[in-house]
């Protein structure tokens, strides 16, 4: 059965010798979510729309709890109470206790390109969680980092059909792929990545590694960071602010890890 992240196409393909043939080509799927939290304050149910995100269909669920982990707005598996799927390509999460209405005033309006459209300052970016990164562990070796973007794409399954999106993986101190998660958007490969994590029970995150096969954008640093994942590597390049983040917060960020070298940005000590 083929993936709902996948669809066919009919199309004319064209080459140098000029021939024209009839083909089917694989795309991969871009669709939007919206996530709306719910919770009670006094005796009323409040649903708030706080997402509209273009993804990948599949593990939305994941999605919903691993945005609303890495953007502080959930804190632990335990604040859940209930994951629903609406008919209208909605997830409604119902979380836990009170929540203060003015961390959700931000307008949050995802493109599958960038994570950090529609938040509408720099302050508001900020984190909101306690962070502290054990600056000790984990330790890698040059050899397995230059080794993780072969090891990611050998799983990923979508990528081999499309070659249209992203993929995001989390290796453990032993260097085991623990998990992989794809989407057309790299903000969401994460968010499913730690929310199926989530899902599955884990709450301490300070012990992995993050691979993503895109650029080190802030968001992505950001979203590391709020996990409490204190090692992220990345096929492409970072920003300034990304670099600024991790050196900020003790994480060890990677960039350019591609063709058998890499540039090492921040943390310095968890390499060897």
């Amino acid at each position: 059965m083929q993936s709902p992240g996948i669809r066919d196409f009919g199309i004319r393909r064209y080459s140098s010798e000029d021939r024209d043939d009839s083909d089917l080509d694989q795309l991969v799927v871009e669709e939007p979510l919206e996530i709306i939290l719910c919770f009670r304050r006094k005796s009323m149910l409040v649903r708030k729309p706080i997402s509209i995100t273009m993804r990948t269909p599949g593990q939305d669920q994941e999605l919903a709890i691993g945005f609303l982990y890495t953007e502080g707005i959930l804190h632990r598996r335990s604040d859940i109470l209930a994951i629903e799927r609406g008919t209208d390509s909605s997830i409604s999460v119902t979380v836990a206790g009170d929540l203060d209405l003015s961390r959700l005033e931000r307008h949050f309006y995802t493109s599958s390109s960038c994570g950090v459209c529609g938040k509408t300052s720099l302050q508001a970016l900020r984190m909101n969680r306690e962070i502290h990164l054990d600056r000790s562990r984990p330790k890698h070796s040059v050899e397995f980092l230059l080794q993780t973007p072969a090891l990611a794409r050998e799983r990923q399954s979508i990528f081999e059909h499309t070659g249209g999106l992203h993929g995001a993986a989390l290796f453990d101190s032993q260097q085991n792929l623990v998990r992989i998660c794809e989407d057309i958007g790299r903000h969401n490969a994460v968010d499913k990545l730690v929310g199926a994590e989530l899902l599955a029970g884990r709450s301490d995150f300070s012990d992995l590694l993050l691979f993503v096969s895109g650029r080190a954008g802030f968001e992505l640093v950001q979203k590391s960071i709020m996990t409490g994942i204190p090692f992220m590597v990345a096929v492409g390049a970072p920003s300034s602010l990304s670099v600024e983040l991790a050196r900020e917060y003790g994480s060890t960020l990677v960039g350019f890890l591609r063709e058998r070298r890499f540039n090492l940005y921040a943390g310095r000590d968890r390499v060897t």
